[in-house]
């Protein structure tokens, strides 16, 4: 559904995407990640059709946004980052302008009715955009993009804005809506990528550094089904060495003590789960346990790590 070849955008010397391909299928919900700076908007914009690329391009619904941009454009719902709204709208003016734009006739009101129960707008319908708060503007901006059902949307930062409640009914409505469309949304909240995506790509200085499944990018961090451990200290007297020489343990750490417990973190070998031989062996030896805990993985310890890996902006050559 959709499908990036080679992309690339050059603004004078700087590339701020740089070669970049991968596809998205309907059904997925990709979530594309970055630090500030690496691309992200930019690709968009260029997969929108909003931004012409330097070189390469990207295919959506079969339509190239090189030759045929207005199809594209026409076959995706799109919410910029800092969405422009007419501020001297109300946002069912707006909503009705959209549709008529949209060519959507005798389908103009339901459609109009059902976005505005999704997305929950009735309260402020009659209001002037200029006097709604930040996030009930940015509802207005996902309620034009979904407002013609289209077959891919293309989100940037959907949730930015909102309260936690609201961001809650968003990622509802994304998951409600993702097994007949593609979904590419861009965030910085990773929580985000766990909850609603399939699929998380990470880009930083506009080049692609990876692309898989959220579970796959936990998996890399050195935290990835670690477990820690509070035992009480008179009770597991030499527990840190014994614990150190189980099957499948790589290390253990003593993270401190406290009101008479020992704080244990230990650190599984090829990240697989050790809960089975640990909790064995903890209740074999009768130790007292305060606290036992799997840890999936820190995200943004993985996030950091593949980022930061280089620091220089591409140049053009």
């Amino acid at each position: 559904m959709i499908e990036i070849r080679n992309l690339s955008k050059h603004f004078g010397p700087f590339r701020a995407v740089d070669d970049i391909t991968f596809k998205v299928e309907r059904g997925e919900v990709l979530g594309f990640l970055g630090p500030n700076g690496a691309g992200k908007s930019t690709t968009m914009k260029m997969v929108a059709g909003f931004l012409a690329p330097t070189s390469g391009t990207a295919v959506v619904c079969g339509h190239d946004v090189t030759v045929d941009p207005m199809s594209v454009k026409a076959a995706i719902g799109y919410l910029p980052e800092g969405a422009p709204l007419y501020p001297d709208m109300t946002p069912a003016a707006l909503l009705s302008f959209a549709a008529d734009l949209r060519g959507l006739g005798s389908e103009k009101q339901n459609r109009i009715a059902d976005v505005v129960r999704r997305v929950q707008l009735a309260e402020v319908m009659n209001q002037r955009i200029e006097t709604l708060s930040k996030g009930f503007k940015r509802r207005v901006g996902l309620a034009l993009a979904i407002l013609h059902d289209p077959e891919v949307l293309v989100l940037d930062e959907p949730t930015d804005g909102l309260d936690p409640n609201q961001k809650h009914e968003v990622r509802n409505l994304i998951r409600d809506m993702a097994a007949g469309k593609v979904i590419v949304l861009s965030t910085h909240i990773l929580e985000e990528v766990e909850s609603v995506c399939t699929r998380a790509i990470i880009i930083s200085q506009g080049r692609l550094c990876f692309d898989g499944t959220p579970e796959s990018l936990r998996r890399r961090s050195g935290f990835h089904n670690a477990l820690s451990l509070s035992l009480k200290t008179s009770t597991a007297a030499g527990a840190g060495d014994a614990l150190a020489g189980l099957a499948g343990v790589a290390r253990v750490e003593i993270e401190g003590e406290s009101e008479g417990l020992t704080h244990y973190l230990l650190f599984p070998q090829n990240s697989d789960s050790i809960l089975r031989e640990v909790s064995d062996h903890v209740y074999g030896e009768g130790w007292e346990v305060e606290h036992l805990h799997v840890n999936p993985g820190r995200l943004d310890d993985v996030f950091r790590d593949i980022t930061t890996t280089s620091s220089t902006p591409a140049q053009v050559s």
